[in-house]
């Protein structure tokens, strides 16, 4: 039986932001078992057509919809990416320096950026560390109450 396309493009749109899914294979493992299968070529091509991208995710990468690093972050989102990459963060004075898994700072540090917290004056992303600037020394306790709140 053949599928529309834009039904299979909107299976992949639900698959991807409801669990992750690292490779071309392990989505087109999920489309079968949905019952739409579809060969690794299509796959490639709702791909681009749908503009993914590959985000950390753990110790590796997972495909995303474009608009979550465009949109910016919701609660709900920067509490995902805070469980599967935070290790820790430290505050000193009115900074909060959070330690991510490699390759996990810069999603950290946009979406604490989209959160557009009072607090926060900015924030600065290396490969594995957050620096993020609270507007006193006496808010960024709470900042990073507020970062372990949503872990």
């Amino acid at each position: 039986m053949r599928h529309d396309k834009r039904t299979r493009q909107s299976l992949i749109q639900e698959i991807i932001t409801t669990q992750p899914v690292e490779t071309q294979e392990e989505l087109s493992e999920i489309l079968a078992s949905k019952g739409m299968p579809a060969t690794q070529a299509t796959i490639s091509r709702d791909i681009k057509d749908l503009g993914l991208i590959k985000v950390p995710y753990q110790d590796t990468h997972r495909y995303a919809l474009p608009e979550e690093r465009a949109l910016g972050a919701t609660k709900d989102r920067l509490r995902r990416l805070l469980r599967e990459v935070l290790t820790g963060y430290v505050v000193s004075e009115n900074l909060v320096v959070v330690k991510t898994l490699t390759a996990g700072a810069e999603v950290v540090s946009e979406a604490i950026d989209k959160m557009d917290w009072p607090e926060v004056v900015g924030t600065l992303a290396g490969e594995n560390t957050v620096l993020v600037v609270a507007r006193s020394k006496e808010e960024a306790p709470r900042l990073a109450r507020r970062l372990e709140e949503l872990r």
